[in-house]
């Protein structure tokens, strides 16, 4: 077996939480807004890089909707999710579960097909020319009301054969995600997956909220659940993924130290943990960055590894058969590095 670092490189994997829009880079913020003509806040790469410095979820936020602005025309989106997926090709990356926030953008006046439209012919030319398979999930911003949010539905339907899920995200904070029970239950009925960030700030009853009240498949961070007993051992029973982001966790001031993330204790736990890059070019690295950086904080073995990557493929959304095929490939790649 390689080393840790050659392992984490070598293993095929699956990123199901990343936002396309936190993967835009301070050089492709400066290029676009000369493109389009949008005066920004900073002049320079290095000016932009020194406003990533983070006290909170918020902090954040308020650098993103304003970095956003320059995506105008489909070309950008497609040019911004392209990058990406050659990023994640690089990093060995086989299936993509892509996060896009369309009230960033239907709010300043960009319509919704301009977004889905560039955002899924990137995902198309990805699947030919890259073998990867990418797909959208739309999330609600959960800053804004629900009302919003039905609209932003309505408008979703319309492209149902492009977009595959609902999430939700944004400030965690003072919204609930029982704030959102009405649309998630027409998203549902509407035959959308379901997904919503919870635990990264907010408390572990916003967890059982999106279990429960929601009707979620898979949970975004989770970190706080381990506050709660009954909670951890309802999540391992049911095997409900947690897309946990190291880098973005230590950027966020949710861990102060990577040495105290609690990624071990939630593998400890028996729980269907993932690794993750959320927003990675404003917290500092894509998937196998954060692989790495946590793998070294915890000192995780190869096997733990293996088993980390191995989750994000039974997390993943696939039909069953694929899933399978899927799983036989990545059993292949592990006893193949294992030979060496």
């Amino acid at each position: 077996m390689p080393d840790r670092d050659l392992l984490i490189g070598r293993l095929p994997k699956c990123e199901l939480h990343i936002h396309i829009e936190g993967s835009l880079e301070p050089e492709m913020v400066l290029s676009l807004a000369r493109r389009n003509g949008i005066r920004l806040p900073w002049d320079s790469v290095e000016a932009l890089r020194r406003a990533y410095r983070f006290g909170s979820l918020q902090d954040f936020l308020d650098v993103y909707y304003v970095g956003m602005s320059v995506l105008v025309t489909e070309q950008d989106f497609y040019d911004l999710a392209t990058a990406y997926l050659q990023r994640a090709h690089a990093d060995n990356v086989v299936h993509v579960e892509m996060f896009f926030d369309p009230q960033g953008h239907t709010s300043r006046g960009i319509p919704f097909d301009t977004v889905v439209n560039g955002l899924f012919r990137a995902c198309v030319d990805a699947r030919e020319t890259l073998g990867i398979q990418a797909s959208l999930i739309m999330c609600f911003l959960r800053h804004l009301d629900e009302a919003g949010a039905h609209r932003t539905l309505d408008a979703a339907l319309v492209h149902r054969d492009r977009i595959v899920g609902v999430g939700l995200d944004s400030s965690e904070k003072g919204n609930p995600p029982e704030k959102f029970r009405n649309v998630f239950r027409r998203a549902r009925d509407a035959g959308f997956a379901l997904f919503a960030h919870a635990g990264e700030e907010g408390p572990p009853n916003y967890v059982w909220q999106a279990l429960d009240v929601l009707g979620v498949a898979r949970v975004d961070h989770g970190n706080r659940a381990l506050e709660d007993a009954a909670l951890v051992a309802r999540l391992a029973r049911d095997r409900v993924p947690l897309t946990v982001c190291p880098l973005s966790n230590l950027r966020l001031r949710v861990v102060d130290d990577l040495k105290h993330h609690p990624l071990r204790h939630m593998m400890e736990k028996d729980l269907a943990v993932t690794v993750n890059s959320d927003d990675p070019a404003y917290f500092g690295g894509y998937v196998n960055d954060n692989f790495s950086a946590v793998v070294r904080a915890l000192d995780l073995s190869a096997p733990e590894i293996v088993a980390l990557a191995r989750n994000s493929f039974s997390a993943a959304m696939m039909p069953e058969a694929e899933r399978a095929r899927a799983l036989a490939r990545f059993d292949a790649a592990v006893k193949g590095i294992g030979s060496e």
